[in-house]
C-alpha cells in the first residue's frame, strides 16, 4: 500500500506545515535523498506541544509529542516536497527530547515517531537508523526530530 493510502487508512490528520523559524530550508533534496530540518510537535490548531519530560510531561506524553512530530514531518514533506509516495524509505532519524538531566528513556519517547513512520511506510521502509538524545529545546517544544529519506529513482 502506498504511504498516501496508508495515511488515509489510518485516519491520520496532518497539522499545518510550520513555516521556517529561521534562515533554513524545511526540506532539501540532494541526489536521491530528502533531508528534513528539525520539526517540532505541531498540533492541528497550529500550536506546539510544549513541556519538559520529567518536569511537567510524563514519558507517555513525551511519546505522544513525538508522534505529533511525525505528523508534522509528513505535513512538511507534503507541503514543501509533494507526494509521500515519492519516498522509498526512512534512512536516518535524530530525535531530541526536552527532558531533565536524569531522564534516561529518550529512545522510548522517540518511539512515538518511529512507530508512526513504520505504520505509514511499512516495517521495512519505515524504520531506519536512529539516535535519541536529551537536551534543552527552543520554545520549550517537547520533542524535535530531523530525518533523512531515500527517494524512488
Amino acid at each position: 500500500m502506498k504511504p498516501s493510502e496508508k495515511v488515509k487508512e489510518l485516519g491520520l490528520i496532518l497539522p499545518p506545515a510550520p513555516p521556517p523559524a529561521g534562515l533554513y530550508k524545511p526540506i532539501l533534496v540532494v541526489e536521491n535523498f530528502l533531508y528534513v530540518s528539525g520539526q517540532g510537535p505541531m498540533l492541528s490548531d497550529g500550536s506546539l506541544y510544549t513541556g519538559r519530560v520529567g518536569v511537567n510531561l510524563t514519558l507517555e506524553q513525551g511519546k505522544e509529542a513525538a508522534r505529533h512530530v511525525a505528523l508534522t514531518m509528513l505535513a512538511t514533506i507534503s507541503t514543501h516536497f509533494g507526494s509521500l509516495d515519492r519516498i522509498k524509505r526512512l534512512v536516518k532519524t535524530l530525535g531530541m527530547v526536552n527532558c531533565t538531566p536524569d531522564f534516561g528513556d529518550q529512545p522510548l519517547v522517540i518511539n512515538g515517531y518511529s512507530e508512526l513512520m513504520s505504520d505509514v511506510f511499512g516495517p521495512e521502509n519505515g524504520v531506519g537508523v536512529r539516535s535519541a538524545v536529551g537536551m534543552m529545546l527552543p520554545g520549550q517544544v517537547a520533542v524535535e526530530i530531523e530525518a533523512m529519506f531515500e527517494l524512488h529513482k
